[in-house]
């Protein structure tokens, strides 16, 4: 266990690293979402979907 454990620490740290950031984009875009703002980071006056992202 310790052996293989020691093999891989690289690919496991950089695994925790990528999943933590992963985390932290998905929680942020969350937060946006709650507060209202756009993701797109565009005018949405001509946008198909502004229906669906900004419901009032």
């Amino acid at each position: 266990m310790f052996a293989w454990l020691s093999e891989n620490i690289g690919t496991i740290i950089i695994c925790l690293v990528l999943i933590a950031v992963v985390a932290l984009i998905i929680i942020l875009q969350i937060k946006r979402k709650k507060q209202g703002k756009s993701s797109c980071g565009c005018g949405c006056s001509n946008c198909a979907m502004h229906d669906k992202c900004h419901t009032k």
